[in-house]
C-alpha cells in the first residue's frame, strides 16, 4: 500500500514530538525531594533550628568555670624632691599579667538557666517538625493545583469542543430550514464563553505551575497523573475523638507551645533568684616586674584562692519587677498552650471530616458523571429526532464539564484531607507520600 504525501508528513510529525516528548513525569516522591533541597522556607527553619540547639550549651556555660587573662605594660615617670636636696627623677617600666579563674558553686538563677536551654532546644525541634510538616502539605497542595488545574483545563477544552460541534450543527440546520437561528445564537454564546473558560484556565495552570516552581526551585516539567480508578481509603482508626485526642497531645504545634509554657515558668523561678546570694571559687595568679634602673627591678608573684559571697540588698526594685513581668509571660504561655490545644482538636476534626465527607462526595460525584454522561447522549439522540432543542444539549454538556471539574477537585481535597489529618496529630511524614504516590501514574 502507498502512502500520500500528506499521510508521510503526518507520520514524520507524530515521530518529531515523540522524540521531544519527555521520557518520564515527575512523581509526588520526586516534587517532594527537590523540595527538600530548594524550598527556601524549609532552609528557614533548617537554620532556625540550628540555632534553637545552641540554647543548651548556652546554658551549660552558666555551671562552668570561666577563665580570664590580662596583660599590661607602664611607663611610669615620678618626680621626688626630699627637703633641702636636689630633684630625684625615678622612670621605669612596669609589665604585669593576671590569670583568674571562677567557680560558680551556687548561682541558682544559672541552674535554672540551664533547665531552659533544654527545653528551648524542645521547642526548636518541635517547630522543625512542624515545617517538616508543612513542607510536605505545601508540597502536596501545590502538586495537587497543578494536576487539577490541567483536568479543568483539559474539561474546558473538551467541553469547547463539544461546543463547537453544536455550533456547526445548529448551522447546517438553520441553513436547511430545521432549525431557528436562536439555536445558533444559544451555541455561539456558549462557545465565546467556553473561550473565555480556556484562557481563564490556561492562566490559571500557569500560576499553579509557578506556585509549584516557588517550592522546587526548578520547573519540574509533566507531573504523574491520578489514576481514574484510584481507591482513597477511609482514616483508620475511624473514630474522631481517638484522632482529635491524640492531636491535642502529640501535635508538634502543641509540643513547641507546651515546651515555651514551660519556659515561661522556669523564667519566673529565675527572676526570683536575683535575690539569693551567689557562692564562687575564685582563683588568681599574677605577676608584675617593675624596671627601677639598669640593674635593678622589682618583680613580684601573687597566688590566690578563695571563696567568694555576694548578697543582694537592695536593687532599686529590678528584681520584683522582672519577676511581675516573667509572671504575666507565664499566664500568656499558659493561655497560647490551651489555644493551641484547641486548634489542634479543631484540625483534626476538620481533617477527619473532610475525609470521610469527601469520600462519600467523590462517590455521589463519580455516579454523577455517569448521569451527566448519560443524560447528554440521551439529549443529544432526542436533539437528532426532534424531542430536545440546542439549549438542552448545550445545558447536558455544561453539567459534564462541571461534574468532571468537581469530580477532580473532590478526589484532590480527599487526599489533602488525608494528609492534613496525619499532621495534626503529627505523624505526616515522607512515608506517608510513599503510600499514596502509587495512586498517580505517567500521563
Amino acid at each position: 500500500m502507498r502512502l500520500t504525501p500528506s499521510v508521510n508528513r503526518f507520520i514524520f510529525l507524530l515521530g518529531a514530538i515523540a522524540s521531544v516528548a519527555p521520557a518520564f513525569a515527575a512523581d509526588l516522591l520526586q516534587i517532594y525531594r527537590d523540595a527538600l533541597s530548594n524550598d527556601q522556607q524549609y532552609a528557614a527553619a533548617r537554620a532556625t533550628v540550628d540555632a534553637g540547639r545552641e540554647k543548651l550549651p548556652q546554658g551549660l556555660a552558666g555551671l562552668l568555670p570561666t577563665i580570664g587573662a590580662t596583660a599590661n605594660t607602664v611607663w611610669n615617670e615620678n618626680k621626688y624632691k626630699p627637703d633641702n636636696q636636689p630633684n630625684v627623677n625615678r622612670n621605669f617600666n612596669t609589665h604585669a599579667y593576671n590569670v583568674s579563674l571562677t567557680q560558680p558553686l551556687f548561682r541558682w538563677q544559672n541552674y535554672v538557666q540551664y533547665g531552659q536551654g533544654k527545653l528551648q532546644v524542645v521547642q526548636a525541634e518541635a517547630n522543625f517538625a512542624q515545617a517538616t510538616q508543612d513542607l510536605v502539605l505545601r508540597v502536596a497542595q501545590a502538586y495537587f493545583d497543578v494536576l487539577y488545574a490541567t483536568d479543568n483545563l483539559v474539561a474546558v477544552r473538551a467541553n469547547k469542543f463539544s461546543i463547537s460541534r453544536q455550533l456547526e450543527q445548529a448551522k447546517k440546520n438553520f441553513e436547511v430550514g430545521t432549525a431557528t437561528i436562536t439555536d445558533t445564537h444559544e451555541a455561539q454564546s456558549r462557545f465565546d464563553l467556553a473561550s473565555a473558560q480556556e484562557i481563564a484556565a490556561e492562566s490559571d495552570l500557569e500560576v499553579k505551575r509557578f506556585a509549584l516552581r516557588v517550592i522546587t526551585g526548578k520547573n519540574s516539567g509533566e507531573l504523574n497523573r491520578l489514576k481514574p480508578q484510584a481507591e482513597l481509603k477511609p482514616p483508620q482508626p475511624a473514630s474522631m475523638d481517638k484522632w482529635v485526642d491524640a492531636a491535642e497531645r502529640d501535635s508538634f504545634i502543641v509540643q513547641a507551645q507546651l515546651a515555651a509554657a514551660e519556659v515561661a515558668a522556669k523564667e519566673v523561678e529565675r527572676t526570683r533568684a536575683g535575690h539569693l546570694p551567689t557562692l564562687d571559687v575564685v582563683a588568681n595568679y599574677g605577676k608584675s616586674n617593675s624596671a627601677l634602673g639598669l640593674e635593678s627591678s622589682i618583680g613580684t608573684d601573687s597566688r590566690n584562692i578563695g571563696l567568694q559571697l555576694n548578697i543582694p540588698i537592695f536593687q532599686g526594685g529590678y528584681v520584683n519587677s522582672k519577676t511581675r513581668e516573667a509572671v504575666a509571660n507565664r499566664s500568656a504561655a499558659d493561655a497560647a498552650l490551651e489555644s493551641a490545644k484547641r486548634a489542634a482538636a479543631l484540625n483534626a476534626q476538620q481533617s477527619f471530616l473532610g475525609v470521610v465527607n469527601g469520600l462519600a462526595q467523590v462517590r455521589a460525584l463519580e455516579a454523577a458523571l455517569i448521569s451527566s454522561t448519560s443524560a447528554l447522549e440521551s439529549n443529544k439522540l432526542g436533539y437528532e429526532v426532534g424531542v430536545r432543542i440546542n439549549i438542552d444539549v448545550l445545558n447536558a454538556e455544561n453539567q459534564v464539564y462541571v461534574t468532571k471539574r468537581d469530580l477532580a477537585k473532590a478526589r484532590f481535597d480527599t487526599l489533602l484531607s488525608q494528609l492534613k489529618l496525619k499532621a495534626a496529630v503529627g505523624s505526616l511524614g515522607e512515608d506517608d507520600l510513599e503510600q499514596i504516590n502509587p495512586l498517580f501514574e505517567a500521563p
